[in-house]
């Protein structure tokens, strides 16, 4: 078997060839560095590729002999962003200050879960500075590229993360998501990105931009990629105080239950408003797919986003204020001067923004007794140019890094679980991707109605020809 053909399918196909003997971890790991190097100098996903580590490793599992059965993950090769810790390695969150920083000791809780189930870490992705972005146009390691038309951005903050996946040279990268940065690199790459619930992936070893919106997830290229990363890397930890002492709900098993009997309504209002035609034609073939004409509106949407705002910057202005005061000219000057301003938000502010927080949360649970599944677009417009400034929206001429998070901010300011799906529509040359929603605590739900799209031929996620 081609080890090189078997990367470019998803995860669960490498681990089974695996699991049949038919190729070793070894040949998986030396098929995906291979395809790193051929691709990512004109990618730039990777700030460092650990290919000594990852063949020690698939070394190792080799040697496990049938033992590699019991490893669902066995010797599939992953990378994460950037700010989680990688032993031996400054963990870097896009910056210059952090380069500084010591070696990790150990790696974050969810690497070494991730290997624990088998897989194998071959490297670490960059990533917009201290997360605060949404299109990786990084100064200090160069921006990283949309593997579907290399002029394009990736989208962020985890633009390497998903542009790794599109390329064909990784089959499951992590991320995080504060704002929507799981979800606008999948939606801007064509990949499938899960943003869990608040709360229920731990995030200990990583770096944190705003510790009351931060979420982890996964990036592949199936609804099952996703299901086995997720289910591997769920459980309670002590040493993430926002981690909430649930059991794991493991949901693997259920996506074969499709969609028959879920409530599922499309969002309009506010999420149509900031959508180009793109983006609304996206979310349509996805609830014509699904047989819904339902639309309701998300009451406190916009107010919702507002409040977003102002925690972000708040709490990340706090966090950085040290060195915004000792090394202001070693941030990028964007979002140097975001934070800046997020320390001199008054305290009321932040306030008044926790309060708008809470009543919105109110409002939207009162959606799904209604409603089981919300749709919405992921992005309101598909991948723009490296450099653009400015985009049209509606005949509004708006400022486009922090409008590439219109549409997701309202979604992560009360922590519901999404997943992204990604769409091609007739005669397109570059994905959108739509956000699959449920109430909290249901990964299954959108993760089943991605499945459900998937398998009709919905959604899916090609590996870019990168011409």
């Amino acid at each position: 078997m081609n080890a090189g053909a078997t990367l470019l399918g998803n995860a669960c196909a490498m681990s089974a060839a695996v699991h049949r003997g038919d190729l070793s971890c070894a040949d998986l790991v030396e098929a995906c560095l291979a395809r790193i190097a051929a691709t990512d100098p004109r990618v730039n996903a990777f700030t460092d590729v650990l290919a000594a580590r990852a063949r020690a490793r698939a070394a190792d599992l080799d040697a496990r002999g049938t033992g590699l059965q019991a490893l669902p993950l066995a010797g599939v090769p992953f990378a994460v962003k950037n700010l989680f810790d990688v032993q031996g390695l400054p963990t870097l969150a896009g910056s210059k200050i952090e380069r500084e920083a010591a070696p990790a000791m150990r790696d974050a809780l969810l690497v070494r879960r991730m290997e624990a189930v088998g897989a194998v870490l071959v490297g670490t992705l960059n990533m917009d500075e201290y997360a605060y972005g949404f299109t990786t146009e990084n100064s200090h390691a160069g921006p990283t590229r949309n593997p579907h038309d290399l002029t394009r951005v990736s989208g962020g903050s985890s633009g390497g993360s998903a542009a790794a996946v599109a390329a064909g040279q990784v089959p499951l990268t992590l991320g995080s998501d504060t704002n929507g940065s799981i979800r606008v690199p999948s939606s801007l790459c064509g990949t499938f990105g899960l943003k869990p619930t608040f709360g229920r992936l731990p995030r200990d070893g990583t770096y944190p931009f705003v510790s009351s919106l931060d979420h982890l997830g996964p990036f592949g290229r199936s609804a099952t990629d996703l299901a086995l990363a997720y289910d591997a890397m769920q459980g309670h930890s002590a040493g993430d105080a926002g981690c909430v002492p649930r059991r794991a709900e493991p949901v693997l098993t259920t996506l074969a239950q499709g969609v028959d009997g879920l409530r599922i309504a499309m969002l309009g209002g506010y999420f149509q408003r900031n959508a180009t035609p793109a983006a609304r034609g996206a979310l349509q073939q996805v609830a014509d797919a699904l047989q819904t004409g339902a639309t309701i509106e998300l009451p406190m949407a916009e107010a919702g986003r507002a409040a977003a705002f102002i925690i972000s910057n708040a709490e990340g202005g706090a966090l950085h204020l040290p060195d915004l005061r000792r090394r202001a000219q070693d941030f990028e000057p964007l979002s140097r001067d975001r934070f800046i301003a997020g320390a001199l938000l008054p305290a009321a502010w932040v306030d008044r923004a926790q309060r708008v927080r809470r009543s919105y949360a109110t409002a939207a649970a009162g959606l799904f007794k209604q409603f089981d599944v919300l749709l919405a677009p992921a992005t309101p417009c598909e991948a723009t140019p490296i450099g653009t400034e400015w985009f049209e929206l509606d005949g509004q001429r708006l400022p486009l890094r922090p409008s590439l998070g219109l549409l997701t901010q309202p979604i992560s300011c009360i922590g519901l679980p999404v997943c992204t799906v990604p769409v091609w529509r007739q005669g397109a040359t570059l994905p959108i991707g739509v956000q699959v929603i449920a109430a909290p605590w249901r990964e299954d739900l959108v993760l089943r109605v991605a499945a459900a799209l998937e398998a009709r031929g919905i959604v899916r996620a090609p590996v870019a020809a990168l011409t």
